[in-house]
């Protein structure tokens, strides 16, 4: 069996960031596609010398079973004890794994995992003048409520930034992984939005410090409701650019979602454009081309390159890239579409956060300036 590997990279005097995609090129058993992705992705980073910074796995439940393990043989001494995000979708065309994400790092300092609850949680990585924290899979499953366990999320991400001497107004980017997501949006929207408020990232006299993000119907692999992905800027402080409101999609907040449109930052290679979850949602904050695939991928793609094109990044500066769908055959759609942009796509099958939406794109860029 045969995997599709894209890799993007951007290289600086201190450090070097590349970025690894894998998706499968056939369906497959789940533990002969593990396999496959992972032995690809340690022959990669080995040929680079590269260290782990984030990552994610996408796949259906029994995909989840063994997964760690599998990656734990192929990886080896490249497996620093710090557990993927395991996120859970539907199986789609590609079978039970929708694909793998790596962010890494080539450097002289590799990053250091850092442990929250005496749990390895996510990796600081330091160069002069720059250090970023990435936190992976933070979740609360044991709690009743998935109010509590957003709640409890957020508050794990605080404490891990306050380990580190820092807070919220230093993260650009978040991911929100959200099972069940149409039975709840509406009360997790709620619970960050307080959050941000009493931490002072929105609201009067704030500067609307609110991280890109994505909102997005998987669930964590543990069982939980909820679970949160974060990168943060420790140093330099005061450096991330948000951009609240994007080519003809107005400020998110205005219809009471808690996210800029994007965020730019300074990153260990450079600088990293970050454009949340991204959808056919029309200047007034409704949902466009209801029941219309084709025009809501159509719409959604030119509404993440009028993004890109705010934050001054071209559709070559793309180094992560997800497609999210909310069905197989909006996939099978998709699919038209797919190689119009050269971009390391990983499409995975899930809900969106409004049922009336079938699609969503997330972009990482990184700009050749």
């Amino acid at each position: 069996m045969a995997v599709n590997l894209k890799l993007r990279s951007t290289e600086s005097a201190a450090a070097t960031e590349i970025y690894i995609s894998v998706t499968p090129e056939e369906n497959a058993p789940p533990q002969e596609q593990a396999k496959e992705i992972f032995s690809a992705i340690a022959e990669t980073l080995r040929s680079k010398k590269a260290s782990i910074f984030q990552e994610r796995i996408f796949g259906t439940s029994s995909a989840m079973e063994n997964i760690l393990q599998i990656r734990s043989d192929a990886y080896g001494d490249i497996d620093d004890g710090l557990a993927p995000s395991l996120l859970v979708a539907k199986q789609g065309l590609s079978g039970p794994i929708a694909g793998v994400q790596v962010h890494a790092i080539i450097s002289d300092t590799p990053p250091e995992v850092i442990n929250l609850d005496r749990c390895p949680s996510g990796r600081v990585f330091r160069s002069p003048n720059r250090a970023c924290l990435t936190l992976s899979g933070i979740s609360a499953p044991k709690l009743p409520k998935a109010i509590e366990q957003a709640q409890a999320v957020f508050e794990k991400g605080e404490s891990a930034l306050k380990q580190l001497g820092s807070d919220f107004l230093a993260v650009p980017r978040t991911w929100m992984w959200l099972g069940d997501i149409l039975s709840w949006y509406g009360d997790f929207n709620q619970v960050r939005s307080r959050f941000f408020t009493e931490k002072g990232l929105i609201g009067e006299g704030t500067r609307q410090s609110m991280p890109a993000s994505t909102g997005i119907g998987l669930g964590p692999a543990n069982g939980g409701k909820c679970a949160m992905d974060l990168l943060a800027i420790l140093e330099p402080s005061d450096s991330i650019e948000y951009l609240q409101a994007a080519g003809r999609q107005q400020c998110a907040f205005e219809y009471g979602s808690a996210f800029s449109r994007a965020a730019r930052a300074i990153t260990p290679a450079g600088q990293t454009v970050f454009i949340s979850g991204t959808a056919s949602i029309d200047a007034d904050g409704a949902t466009t081309n209801i029941g219309n695939p084709a025009a809501q991928i159509k719409t959604t793609i030119e509404n993440v390159r009028a993004a890109l094109k705010d934050m001054n990044c071209s559709a070559d500066d793309v180094v992560q890239v997800v497609a999210y769908c909310k069905t197989k055959e909006v996939e099978k759609v998709f699919g038209s579409f797919k190689d119009t942009l050269a971009w390391p796509w990983v499409t995975v099958i899930c809900d969106i956060c409004r049922p009336d939406l079938l699609f969503e794109i997330e972009a990482a860029a990184m700009p050749r300036t």
